[in-house]
């Protein structure tokens, strides 16, 4: 028992090898699996699997299998309130980006509530290029920070930033087409095929529940629900049968593609709170979503019915 001890002490506390423990020992490295076996067996050794208290693993599970996605992170929120939510999701999926960003990704990010909230809870990402993947919302709408937001992110990582200043919703797909032609804009859109990692977000189609909801005409609003938008994931539309639902908006916006967004090979979408889970189902059921960060009463639901 005293040699299982100094075993595992310098393979689980010390980081050494089973070779190095093996000459140390004169052991063979299999007579060292043994011990460190044995050291488990005997309750020498005692391994616990722990994740931050307000992440709950077992809801997480069951939503990534009943979508097949990548991950998924449930956080127990510990209020209602959408400000208090977002924070906490915000918080988490900051944690989240810290791990998986890698040196040299290419960032894309869409802008939303949340996604605010993450860039101002990090406090590093490795170097990456930094891609605003829509323009800044309109007049109508205050302004969100979409570039403040690219610009935050670029600092951190120490990578170059390629902002769009331009407007996503115009007033119609000729001044939409000239723009894009704009060389700042068009650098910008170069970079979308190269993106590894992007965040967006998701909205319901309700007033408070979509920053493109608000930005649109009351008439204009009503004339997607007519036909049967129901979600909301960068200007992209869906139905309830999570079909893209193709409007004269597609035309006169400045944001990535959803073919382009299909290639990317991370796609991570944050929503909160129970007025978006038929929104959040249908936009993971499209398809493009390949990580999810919500708070665990709307992953609960979601695991009910799927």
């Amino acid at each position: 028992m005293v040699l299982a001890a100094d075993v595992a002490r310098r393979f689980y506390l010390e980081g050494r090898s089973k070779v190095e423990i093996a000459d140390e020992f004169a052991l063979s490295r299999f007579k060292v699996a043994r011990v460190l076996d044995f050291a488990r067996e005997s309750g020498i050794v005692r391994i616990d699997v722990r994740i931050p208290g307000q992440i709950d693993a077992e809801l997480s599970s069951a939503l990534r299998s009943a979508y097949g996605l990548r991950r998924v992170i449930a956080v127990r929120t510990a209020s209602d309130s959408p400000d208090s939510q977002r924070s906490q999701i915000g918080t988490v999926a900051a944690e989240l980006l810290t791990e998986i960003v890698e040196e040299g990704d290419v960032l894309g990010l869409a802008w939303g509530r949340t996604l605010n909230v993450v860039l101002q809870s990090l406090t590093r990402l490795p170097p990456c290029t930094t891609v605003q993947i829509n323009g800044v919302y309109s007049q109508r709408v205050p302004s969100r920070g979409a570039v403040e937001t690219v610009k935050r992110a670029a600092e951190l990582s120490g990578g170059t930033a390629y902002p769009i200043y331009a407007p996503l919703i115009l007033p119609d797909p000729d001044t939409a087409r000239a723009l894009r032609t704009d060389p700042g804009v068009a650098t910008a859109f170069n970079w979308f095929d190269r993106i590894t990692k992007a965040v967006v977000s998701i909205g319901a189609w309700s007033a408070d529940l979509s920053t493109v909801y608000d930005a649109l005409g009351p008439e204009t609003r009503e004339s997607y629900r007519a036909l049967g938008v129901r979600a909301e994931m960068s200007t992209h539309l869906f139905d309830g049968q999570a079909r893209e639902v193709r409007t004269d908006l597609a035309d006169r916006v400045l944001t990535i593609s959803t073919e382009e967004l299909r290639r990317v090979p991370e796609v991570i979408a944050m929503a909160t709170g129970e007025d978006k889970e038929e929104a959040i189902d249908i936009v993971l059921r499209s398809g493009l979503i390949s990580t999810l960060v919500t708070d665990a009463a709307v992953a609960q639901r979601l695991v009910n019915r799927s």
